[in-house]
């Protein structure tokens, strides 16, 4: 019976298996999904438009999303993935908590739409899904559209611990941006481009409510602050506000994906302390002037960063899958399913269990 229970195991471990061999060692590139999945772009662009249209914060919460999942691990999709049991998962640690739901909305439906075509289901992963919604809500709100490498495998796994330090915060000053995206291979050029993301959005209060209430002893407001912005921002933001409260990242053309943003700068009005010393720092404040002035040229550097950005960390081979379920890691779940035959196997007097 012993000899029994080795096979059955092994049954179950070779079938938990099988999911990768098939995947194979991808490398990115465009067209990846030629032969096997030719629509996906199209398909993903169509759901993408509908939310869009349905719900204007799809286009910051999607990509916000994928900075988001980046950052922590790689660009795998384990960002999208739902705690259970024991695990906590990276969507539940503080920093992602914000995160709006429509994001992963987002990608959950594109995911459902490809997998109802019969000659795509199960061959597009959730981590390519992110990359190309991504792209088209840039493109959707003014952004440029560009093509996207694809060919990326989603996570085996995703917890909470290992968000920490891995996520750029409002505080940060060039420094320490500079570090954190020189960690994944992008440089200062890469980081400025990035941060122009924040064209987009909108930001709770209590991110930003130390520059205008507790900036420095002597001085309750951030001196970099135009003192025309700090007084808009004290009247949305009253101290104790309600913590629902938030407020457009760019207060000139929230809705439009421009350099808008370093314009502000310029006039002192970022809203967080590592989008203002972009400005103030003499080290990056001649790209923020340049690209103030030339959209073409921020736009070609913003569609180079975000490339080499979904370079990082990409899983491939035995190091990821393609998840039916973006919410679910399939590795989890086949551990949870040898968890459980062992448990039967346990219960059972007439076989041994091998360890």
């Amino acid at each position: 019976m012993g000899r029994l229970v080795m096979n059955v195991a092994c049954l179950v471990v070779a079938l938990s298996l099988c999911g990768f061999a098939q995947m194979g060692s991808a490398q990115l590139r465009q067209n990846y999904y030629a032969n096997t999945c030719p629509n996906v772009e199209n398909i993903v662009r169509g759901v993408v438009t509908t939310k869009f249209r349905q719900t204007f914060v799809t286009a910051p919460a999607t990509l916000r999303l994928f900075f988001h999942d980046c950052f922590v691990q790689g660009c795998d999709a384990s960002v999208i993935v739902a705690s259970s049991g024991n695990n906590k998962a990276e969507k539940d640690h503080p920093d992602n908590l914000s995160l709006a739901g429509d994001g992963f909305d987002t990608v959950i439906k594109a995911k459902a739409a490809v997998d109802a075509n019969p000659s795509c289901r199960n061959k597009v992963s959730c981590a390519d899904i992110l990359a190309m919604a991504t792209r088209d809500v840039i493109s959707l709100t003014g952004g440029p559209f560009y093509a996207v490498e694809l060919g990326r495998l989603d996570g085996l796994s995703s917890t909470a611990a290992s968000v920490s330090g891995k996520l750029p915060q409002p505080t940060f000053n060039l420094n320490q941006l500079n570090s954190l995206f020189a960690s994944h291979g992008l440089t200062q050029t890469d980081m400025i481009a990035l941060s122009a993301a924040h064209t987009l959005g909108f930001s709770h209060c209590s991110k930003f409510s130390n520059r205008i209430y507790n900036f420095a002893s002597g001085s309750p407001v951030d001196p970099t602050l135009s003192k025309s912005y700090a007084a808009q921002l004290q009247g949305m933001c009253p101290r104790n506000v309600d913590p629902r409260v938030a407020i457009n990242m760019d207060p000139v053309t929230p809705r439009t994906f421009d350099n808008v943003y370093f314009k502000n700068l310029q006039q002192g009005m970022g809203l967080f302390t590592s989008d203002q010393v972009l400005f103030t720092d003499g080290r990056s404040k001649p790209t923020v002037n340049a690209w103030a002035q030339n959209s073409a040229a921020f736009k070609r550097a913003f569609v180079t960063a975000m490339t080499k950005l979904g370079r990082v960390g990409v899983k491939t081979g035995s190091q990821g899958n393609i998840r039916r379920d973006c919410k679910r890691s399939l590795a989890i779940e086949e551990k949870s399913k040898l968890k459980a035959l062992r448990s039967q196997l346990l219960r059972n007097p007439g076989f041994v269990v091998l360890d």
